[in-house]
């Protein structure tokens, strides 16, 4: 069993225990509210306790049946992946998508609580809530992508992807937008209306994505690109497990009165970001001392 999915079940466990709390909770207050005992005079004499106790049975009734459809599906869900890796996607989403059915039930329950019928109060506001509901098309479609991309085999926590200039490891899928991780360690944030209509190159579909260096060096000495390579192949051959390093190329892109610009490429296989990392620092090191060593002669 992978480590996501142990995690996933721990976590799962510790919520099944929360949910048995707030269900005998319910079955106390229920029978407070409805049964004829010691705390029925007040919630008689006291209107606004009275539909305060409503509130509260109605929000722990809906985030028990929430909660309830949650474990069945992620149960199901992981059932069916026993032998095959888990997304953490899907649990980002149907997490994302109680969070918003809580978020209804907390509106409806402040309702109750001050005695009004939802019911009635939606229809008689129907001119404002269509108003509402042009003023937060924005938003709402932004979360229907979200959703979309949290539920899609193409986009995954963890992946690296780019989205026109913007490259970057997948960190979280958000209602609103999609975070980045650069390799400098930025956080990007992309809109979830850009990143589903915008070209995206998915590096992480491919097991492997290209690694790309461009640097300028003198020209006014004498040149060896053979052995230039050679050294970088030495710093490649040190990271057989997830460097290509037959794929290696060093090309000359552009030449400059005094300088000619290279580009050295080789592919990684994605996901190792820590590994990258420490092979980026490499060969930008070696591109340094190259450029040292000649501008000394």
């Amino acid at each position: 069993m992978n480590h996501l999915k142990s995690s996933i079940r721990v976590k799962e466990n510790v919520r099944k225990t929360y949910f048995a709390f707030k269900l005998i909770l319910l079955v106390v207050l229920q029978v407070l509210y409805a049964g004829d005992t010691l705390v029925r005079p007040f919630l008689e004499s006291y209107e606004f306790l009275n539909h305060f106790v409503r509130a509260i049975i109605f929000l722990l009734s809906a985030n028990l049946i929430f909660s309830l459809v949650r474990i069945i599906a992620l149960r199901i869900y992981l059932k069916q992946r026993e032998e095959t890796k888990v997304q953490p996607n899907f649990v980002v989403g149907i997490d994302r998508i109680e969070f918003l059915l809580n978020l209804i039930a907390v509106l409806i329950a402040l309702m109750l609580a001050f005695g009004i019928r939802p019911l009635e109060f939606l229809t008689s506001i129907t001119i404002v809530a269509a108003a509402i509901a042009l003023l937060t098309k924005d938003y709402i479609t932004s979360i229907v992508n979200g959703l979309i991309m949290m539920f899609s085999d193409q986009l995954e926590i963890g992946d690296k992807i780019q989205i026109g200039r913007h490259i970057g490891f997948i960190r979280d899928i958000t209602l609103f937008n999609l975070v980045l991780k650069s390799d400098s360690g930025e956080i990007i944030l992309i809109p979830n209306t850009m990143a589903l209509s915008a070209d995206v190159v998915n590096f992480s579909k491919n097991n492997t994505h290209q690694v790309i260096f461009d640097a300028e060096i003198t020209s006014k000495n004498e040149i060896h690109l053979n052995l230039l390579e050679e050294l970088l192949l030495k710093i490649l051959a040190k990271y057989p497990e997830v460097v290509v390093k037959e794929g290696a190329q060093l090309n000359i892109i552009e030449r400059k009165a005094e300088n000619l610009v290279i580009r050295y490429q080789f592919p990684i296989k994605s996901g190792e970001k820590q590994t990258e990392i420490q092979v980026k620092k490499s060969i930008n090191q070696a591109f340094i001392d190259w450029n040292y060593e000649h501008r000394k002669a």
